[in-house]
């Protein structure tokens, strides 16, 4: 039986990165040895979409309220992309310290992660 999902997030600045998502995200870790922090997430869903390429991922955090959520991002110094509205959701980008880029949204669909695992 599968028991969870263990997401992989590419970095040119790993540790600065670890240390946003520990301090600034406030997501709780393990440290799996030599200070290699685990991170814990929120409920998550998946989805496929069509691409012309394959191994080709994104993470999206998911929100109730992308205006408050970015207020709250913004006074803990966080830069966020201007919100987007698009067909599925109110969109924005989060640039991490280690250059790199995630999502954070606000659905307008009935999520998956209300039904719970399976």
């Amino acid at each position: 039986m599968i028991s969870g999902a263990h997401v992989v997030i590419c970095s040119k600045d790993a540790e600065a990165d670890r240390v946003f998502f520990r301090d600034v995200l406030g997501f709780s870790s393990v440290d799996a040895g030599h200070s290699w922090l685990i991170f814990a997430l929120p409920p998550a869903e998946a989805a496929f979409h069509p691409s012309g390429e394959n191994d080709r991922h994104e993470l999206y955090f998911m929100c109730d309220d992308l205006k408050a959520e970015m207020a709250s991002l913004a006074k803990k110094a966080v830069t966020c992309s201007p919100a987007q509205d698009e067909r599925w959701g109110r969109l924005t980008k989060i640039g991490l310290p280690g250059g790199g880029t995630i999502g954070l949204y606000q659905p307008k669909y009935p999520t998956a992660v209300r039904l719970g695992t399976q």
